[in-house]
């Protein structure tokens, strides 16, 4: 999380393809990391799905615009978490952070037999 909201705070210094790609993608990796804890039993595919599915989810959820869920996203906790509008590139970030976690995921943790 700490990286994510420092890849938006601290845009201004980082290289430009960092600041605009980074912060999406390690929220995804973040959501598949919860995935992972929640279901740790389940093979990584599930969390994959899991995490893809929730974090498309949140991401058409902000082609509603109601004035209460407008309200919610004027927040900072709101904004992070629910996002302010749709971007098709969003989608593409969340599938290359969660499939770079997957990775990291399988190579760091597994390949000792485990799954």
């Amino acid at each position: 999380m700490t990286l994510g909201i420092c890849s938006r705070a601290f845009s201004d210094v980082l290289p430009l393809f960092v600041s605009r790609h980074f912060g999406d993608a390690l929220w995804a990796s973040m959501i598949y990391f919860g995935c992972r804890i929640l279901f740790v039993q389940q093979k990584l595919l599930i969390s994959v799905y899991l995490s893809l599915i929730f974090s498309f989810t949140i991401e058409f959820s902000q082609l509603y615009q109601a004035d209460w869920i407008i309200g919610i996203r004027s927040t900072l906790l709101g904004a992070l978490i629910l996002g302010k509008g749709f971007l098709v590139i969003d989608l593409i970030r969340y599938v290359v952070g969660i499939t770079c976690s997957c990775i990291m995921d399988y190579y760091l943790f597994n390949r000792g037999g485990r799954r």
